[in-house]
């Protein structure tokens, strides 16, 4: 077991509306979203932590504007991959007994301001960019393209299988009022984007931010515990030239750990948060984690999908680089989830960024039933 298992409880949850146009700066909105965390907890931060792609606003600005009592903070460079270890890092600070509660939030205007679809890969400081940019490969979604049409061929998915998990997303996201994509378009009238990715295959692009308050056990006995968090990746992280398979992304480095740290097996998961950037990633996780075979993906795909992402998840709700996610297993374990899941106890939450990323276990505590 990890030294901080069960030290550490998510107190509070925050979130503005999220939108295509949200009419407000970063830090308008990292601190709506916060102010909500903090009134849901009933207490105030001594430590903040953020992630971001420079597209957020800075840990020092948020904390004067909450005039809070600045501790412990930091900020950390990345997207997606920091959503469920950022868990671990608030965890361990509060175990240390360098914060007793810390903020944790993450704020972007995704769609009206900095798109990720626009991002160019920095590799090397844009030297190896000269040799990716001729083929088409002119950011994130080029890329995982590539391994999606390869993930296809090796496990005989089809496109039919992809729509089947953009209309379970879509379903979801019909009871949520927060989602952004409330009903399920002509899929294959949906746009290609690269093959085999239409436009409904992608996660939203969005304006919002989201928020969490995490604080020792003690201080919030029936709130959600972080059980187990492990970060980690495999040969060449994102560059795909350097990786001896394209398709093996971060879910098959940290499953095995994560588990071993939990001393938990797939059985005990009983909703999954997973990073569904792409469609074709939730599959290859439901693989990895081993909550379904590979023989029986199709199937699964097709039937089997109610307790995965019952919000809507980042297709449909919305992408808050994950964090958003994260707040639904909370929801989902205090019982106030979207299209709850019944008795819900352990939830799994993945942070995806190619063949690295982490993911965390959330567990409902004793006295909270």
């Amino acid at each position: 077991m990890q030294g901080f298992s069960g030290k550490a409880a998510i107190a509070g949850v925050g979130m503005t509306a999220l939108s295509r146009a949200s009419g407000r700066t970063e830090l308008q909105l990292a601190v709506e979203a916060a102010r909500r965390a903090i009134d849901e907890a009933g207490q105030r931060p001594d430590a903040v932590l953020s992630y971001h792609l420079g597209d957020s606003a800075p840990v020092i600005h948020v904390a004067r504007e909450l005039r809070i009592e600045l501790g412990w903070h930091n900020e950390i460079h990345g997207g997606g991959t920091q959503c469920a270890s950022i868990l671990g890092d608030a965890a361990m600070l509060i175990d240390a007994g360098l914060a007793r509660t810390v903020l944790v939030y993450r704020a972007l205007n995704g769609r009206s301001g900095r798109r990720m679809n626009t991002l160019s890969l920095k590799l090397g400081e844009g030297v190896e960019e000269q040799f990716t940019h001729p083929y088409g490969s002119a950011g994130p979604v080029q890329q995982f393209a590539l391994a999606a049409q390869r993930y296809l061929h090796d496990t005989g998915l089809t496109e039919d299988d992809l729509r089947a998990v953009v209309r379970s997303s879509r379903a979801h996201a019909a009871a949520n009022p927060r989602a952004l994509r409330r009903e399920m378009e002509d899929y294959r009238a949906s746009p290609p984007v690269a093959s085999p990715l239409r436009r409904a295959d992608c996660c939203q692009e969005t304006d919002g931010a989201c928020a969490l308050v995490i604080t020792s056990a003690d201080r919030a006995p029936a709130a959600p515990r972080i059980h187990a968090v492990v970060r980690g990746g495999g040969q060449g992280a994102s560059a795909m030239d350097k990786a001896g398979d394209v398709t093996r992304i971060f879910s098959s480095h940290v499953a095995g750990p994560l588990y071993a740290a939990a001393g938990m097996t797939p059985a005990d998961v009983d909703v999954a948060l997973l990073y569904d950037a792409y469609s074709w990633l939730v599959p290859r996780q439901l693989e990895d984690f081993g909550l379904c075979t590979r023989a029986d993906l199709a199937e699964t795909l097709h039937n089997g999908l109610a307790t995965v992402n019952p919000h809507g998840g980042l297709l449909s709700e919305g992408y808050v680089h994950g964090l958003n996610n994260v707040a639904e297993a909370v929801r989902q374990l205090r019982g106030d989830g979207v299209n709850q899941v019944p008795g819900a106890e352990v939830a799994l939450c993945t942070g995806f960024g190619g063949s690295y990323g982490s993911a965390a276990l959330l567990i409902r505590p004793a006295t909270a039933t």
